[in-house]
C-alpha cells in the first residue's frame, strides 16, 4: 500500500481512507442501508490486510454504532500506533440541549463519548463535521486546541464549508497561537468539482491535506446511470447531491464506462484513480460494502490515467451548485 504524509501532521497514512459510515446498526440513526457488525467485521479486517491504516468515522453515523463496531475491530489489532483513526462531531445524537454543535461543552462531551465507543484513549484526527453558525469560531478553535493539548486528539480537521470560512478558521488559529486544521474533508469527484475554484487552492497554499468524501459520487460513477441499488433507494441525503446537471453527469458516467472498458478495468478504478491523482489529495475516503470494493480501490491507486483519458473525463463537466455543506 502506498503511504502519504497527512499534510503537515507528519503522520503516515495509506493512500486510501476507509470511510466507516457503511458500518453500523441499520435500525439506529438515519442510515438504514448500513451493515451490521457481523457483516462489517470482515470488510474492516480485509482493509487492514490490504495495508489500509486510515479509518474515518463519526459520532453521528448510525447513532454512534459505527464508532462502536470500528472500535471493537481495531482494538483486536496490535498495530494501534500505526493506525490513524479519525472521527467527527457536530450533528446531535439526541434532541436534548447541547447535544450537538461546536460549543466547548458540546465538543468535550462528544469527544469523551466517541472515545468510549471507540475503546481508545485518543483519536489521531478529530474533525468538525460542518460549520457551526451559532458558535463563534474562536470558541470552537480554542476548545479543539485544548483537546489536542490534552492528548485526546493528535490533530484536528474540518469538513465541507465555504473557503472563506476555512480561511477565517486558519487565520484565527494562527493569530491566537492555537492548533490549526490540518485536513479538509470535502465533497469532490468527477460529478462535483466546485471545490477546485476556491477551497483546493487555499488548501494547497496552506499545506492542508485533502480527504475527498464520496469520490465515486455515491456509486453513480460505478454503474449505468439508470441502475439503482438498495442504498440509492433509501439514501435521502445522497439523492440531493446530484440533481442539478443530470445530462452532463450522465455523459461523464458514460465516459468513465468507456475508458474502463478500453482499459479492461472496473469503472470504480477509473473514477477513483482520477480523484486520487488530483493535486493535494492525501487519501480519498472510500466506502466498501463488498470485498470487491476494497480490491477495486487498491487497484485504482496503481492505475494511471493518461493525459488524453484525463482530458476526456474533465471536458464534459459543467458548473454545479455547491452541495454537501449541510
Amino acid at each position: 500500500m502506498k503511504m502519504k504524509k497527512l499534510g503537515r501532521t507528519g503522520m503516515d497514512v495509506s493512500a486510501l481512507c476507509l470511510g466507516c459510515m457503511t458500518y453500523g446498526t441499520p435500525e439506529r440513526g438515519r442510515h438504514p442501508w448500513t451493515l451490521p457488525e457481523e457483516e462489517s467485521r470482515p470488510l474492516i479486517r480485509k482493509a487492514l490486510d490490504l495495508g489500509i491504516n486510515f479509518f474515518d468515522t463519526a459520532n453521528y453515523y448510525s447513532d454512534g454504532t459505527s464508532e462502536e463496531i470500528v472500535g471493537r475491530v481495531l482494538k483486536e489489532d496490535a498495530r494501534r500506533d500505526s493506525i490513524v483513526l479519525a472521527t467527527k462531531c457536530f450533528y446531535p445524537l439526541t434532541n436534548e440541549p447541547n447535544s450537538g454543535g461546536l460549543s466547548r461543552k458540546a465538543i468535550f462531551s462528544a469527544l469523551d463519548a466517541s472515545l468510549k465507543r471507540l475503546g481508545t484513549d485518543y483519536v489521531d484526527l478529530y474533525q468538525i463535521h460542518r460549520w457551526d453558525y451559532a458558535t463563534p469560531i474562536e470558541v470552537t478553535l480554542e476548545a479543539l486546541h485544548d483537546v489536542v493539548k490534552s492528548g485526546k486528539a493528535r490533530a484536528i480537521g474540518a469538513s465541507s464549508m465555504f473557503a472563506w470560512q476555512f480561511a477565517k478558521a486558519l487565520f484565527t488559529a494562527d493569530i491566537k497561537g492555537w492548533t490549526r486544521f490540518a485536513t479538509m474533508q470535502d465533497h469532490y469527484n468527477l460529478l462535483h468539482r466546485e471545490e477546485e475554484r476556491e477551497m483546493h487552492p487555499l488548501c494547497a497554499d496552506q499545506g492542508v491535506a485533502l480527504l475527498p468524501w464520496s469520490p465515486l459520487a455515491r456509486g453513480r460513477l460505478t454503474r449505468d446511470w439508470d441502475e439503482s441499488t438498495r442504498r440509492t433507494e433509501s439514501d435521502d441525503y445522497g439523492q440531493t447531491l446530484y440533481r442539478s446537471a443530470e445530462d452532463a453527469d450522465r455523459r461523464i458516467v458514460e465516459k468513465v464506462a468507456e475508458i474502463a472498458s478500453l482499459r479492461g478495468v472496473s469503472r470504480a478504478q477509473v473514477a477513483l484513480s482520477w480523484v486520487a491523482s488530483r493535486p493535494g489529495v492525501a487519501a480519498p475516503i472510500i466506502g466498501a460494502s463488498k470485498p470487491q470494493h476494497l480490491d477495486d480501490a487498491v487497484a485504482a491507486i496503481r492505475l494511471r490515467l493518461n493525459e488524453q483519458e484525463t482530458e476526456a473525463l474533465e471536458e464534459l463537466y459543467v458548473p454545479h451548485p455547491v452541495v454537501g455543506f449541510t
